[in-house]
């Protein structure tokens, strides 16, 4: 019998979807597929991996607004897949399917990248590209596969020699004035995926109207013309080496407000990249300023297997073990660490007993925004009755305690929905509408990244919106507007001058926590992930998500839904006066203070539900008893919602 009778009977027999009998179909009849790819679906029919299959094929990996991010290695690896595998155990080749990341799938992007590029450009000049890449598997193989078929497609394409991180690439854009950016990585993912992260000339990852341009165009391209590229060809593209990573460690300076403060106080750090970029920036960052730093020496080398962690992710207490322990054995105060790509930090401080305390995403952005906000103000940076020509940005689903720290000093808070992009968006807008004013005032600045960070905010705090200080609750921070998107190298710096600050007045990092908490209100946060993975994944997440919007809840755990607020139909607008997105996102207060929201991951096979807490406080006396309270009252609430959304998913 031959693949595609087989096909045909496992869709019959109801073992394989009827979307992944067409895809299968498609590709195995297509005759485009190279011999690997053939043998691989072959090995997979003949073992009746139709689970895998499903996986596989169930799709067309979806370009998102963000890129795309997926497996590149499957449950089953097969044996032309597996072939001759290189370094770090990295398979031949990235795993066949339409819905996984691979060969197939990184040139049809780029293909539909390029293609909106030379359009935007109106034939004015060449489209223009900077690749990097983490340290994943087939990360350098796609970021090269990227560049060559770029330059095949006549365009100048930019790469590193080795990896570098997320940030970097951000600033490089920027730098290089490229048309377009890309970054292949999957974040903290778990090893087996990887991913194709698209930015635009503004160093932010692409919104509208580029995103769906971009969208459109990728799927005009015909998959069957993909592996005409697949053979690289590096010879026209440019490697970038120390100039670019010098140009990229002034810009990170920018993120201190005063370094003198190195000389009065130095922070014992032990840091950590989890075996990814941020061991390329980060401890040569902390070390210009004469910082000890002790680098934890088994996850400083580069390792797309994560071997000494779960999950490279800084929001798992896992990830931090080693550093924690080693910081334990040589009484450093300071834990921090990068995930891969070196986009978000986690952070364990020492507390007045001693031990190693693990602090949030909320938390270490709610720390940094109190400190530099109240800092500016004290070095005559901010006006001390606050100004809305200055802005803390944040996400909806980031703790409110931000937006009451920005609030009580007087600044203005906008929120964005979920993901960096929508900061970068914001912080483009304040750009162009410098310029405008700048111009109507006959001024001609030159490049804007080239303007004196002192003269860009005394310009930005008379013509537009300066930006003090951004985040986001999954560890994500930025404080600079040389670039667009959340920056790791950055906030390790930054949290170095606040524990310093704070050491040399003789306070520690917890302790000004419960200051912050008393000065603005005592706020608790958490996130529940519910994991579906695979088609029927799919399936139950949509279903969770369309039931919230046809049958709102009207209680949970005893408390009346006061606010609702429904993204995806809602007309609703940012304190700029600007329309929020569409979005299948949910926003719901409860009468007792608290909320939460929910919307499915765009990253991961997950739905997730972010839960708010808040109590007042006036006084020192109250700080335990709310800290008790929030936590009794959450439990019963995260409860009740997980409840509720199993019973929607139909498991």
């Amino acid at each position: 019998m031959s693949i595609s009778e087989s096909i045909r009977n496992a869709g019959k027999d109801g073992k394989l979807l009827e979307t992944s009998v067409t895809n299968l179909l498609d590709w195995v009849d297509g005759g485009f597929l190279p011999q690997w790819a053939l043998d691989s679906i072959g090995e997979l029919v003949r073992e009746g991996q139709w689970d895998e299959l499903n996986d596989r094929f169930y799709q067309f990996l979806a370009f998102g607004t963000g890129g795309m991010r997926n497996r590149t290695i499957g449950r089953y690896v097969t044996k032309a897949e597996r072939g001759t595998s290189g370094p770090q155990e990295t398979p031949e080749h990235a795993a066949v399917g339409t819905a996984v990341l691979n060969d197939f799938n990184i040139v049809r992007a780029t293909i539909g990248l390029y293609r909106y590029c030379e359009r935007y450009l109106e034939g004015n000049s060449q489209p223009r590209l900077v690749i990097a890449h983490d340290v994943r598997h087939f990360s350098r193989y796609f970021c090269e596969l990227t560049a060559s078929t770029w330059s095949r497609l006549g365009g100048e394409a930019f790469i590193f020699e080795g990896p570098r991180s997320t940030p970097q690439l951000s600033f490089s854009v920027r730098h290089k004035k490229a048309t377009a950016g890309i970054v292949i990585t999957a974040s903290h993912n778990p090893s087996h995926d990887n991913g194709y992260k698209v930015y635009f000339s503004d160093g932010a990852q692409v919104v509208y109207p580029h995103a769906e341009g971009i969208i459109h165009e990728v799927y005009q391209v015909d998959i069957d013309s993909t592996p005409a590229y697949f053979d690289i060809d590096l010879s026209k593209v440019q490697v970038m080496g120390d100039a670019e990573d010098a140009a990229y460690m002034e810009a990170l300076k920018e993120n201190l407000l005063d370094a003198s403060v190195f000389e009065k106080a130095k922070p014992k750090i032990v840091f950590s990249p989890i075996h990814g970029t941020g061991g390329i920036s980060a401890p040569k960052a902390l070390a210009e300023f004469g910082l000890e730093v002790d680098t934890v020496a088994k996850q400083m080398v580069q390792d797309g297997r994560f071997p000494t962690v779960k999950s490279p992710n800084p929001e798992n207490a896992e990830a931090l073990k080693m550093a924690i322990e080693q910081a334990r054995a040589t009484g450093a105060d300071i834990v921090m660490a990068t995930d891969p790509d070196a986009d978000r930090m986690g952070v364990a401080v020492r507390d007045g007993s001693g031990e190693m305390v693990l602090l949030t995403g909320n938390m270490i952005g709610s720390l940094l925004a109190a400190f530099r906000i109240e800092k500016m103000k004290e070095l005559g940076l901010l006006p001390k009755e606050g100004t809305h020509r200055a802005a803390l940005i944040k996400t909806f689903v980031t703790t409110p305690l931000q937006a009451a720290i920005a609030r009580k000093n007087g600044l203005k808070v906008i929120d964005t929905l979920t993901g960096f992009k929508w900061i970068g968006e914001k912080l483009k807008n304040y750009e162009e509408i410098l310029l405008e004013g700048l111009a109507g005032d006959g001024i001609e600045p030159g490049e804007y990244d080239s303007i004196p960070l002192d003269q860009r905010r005394e310009w930005l705090l008379k013509y537009s919106t300066f930006y003090v200080f951004g985040g986001e609750e999954s560890y994500g921070y930025l404080a600079s507007d040389r670039l667009r998107d959340k920056d790791a190298n950055a906030a390790v710096l930054m949290f170095a001058e606040m524990a310093a600050s704070l050491e040399a007045r003789g306070r520690n990092i917890l302790d000004y926590l419960d200051e912050v908490y008393l000065r603005y209100g005592y706020y608790l946060e958490d996130v529940i992930n519910i994991y579906y993975e695979g088609a029927s994944g799919a399936a139950r997440i949509r279903n969770i998500l369309e039931s919230y919007r046809k049958d709102p809840p009207k209680e949970v755990a005893g408390f009346e839904v006061t606010g609702w607020k429904d993204f995806g139909t809602q007309t609703l607008h940012d304190a700029d006066g600007k329309e929020i997105p569409k979005q299948d996102f949910y926003f719901i207060e409860l009468d007792n203070g608290y909320s939460y929201a929910v919307r499915g991951s765009g990253t991961e096979p997950k739905i997730k539900f972010y839960c708010f807490a808040k109590e007042d406080v006036t006084q020192p006396s109250d700080l335990e008893p709310a800290k008790e309270k929030a936590a009794g009252t959450f439990a019963d609430i995260k409860q009740a919602v997980e409840a509720d959304a199993r019973a929607r998913s139909g498991e």
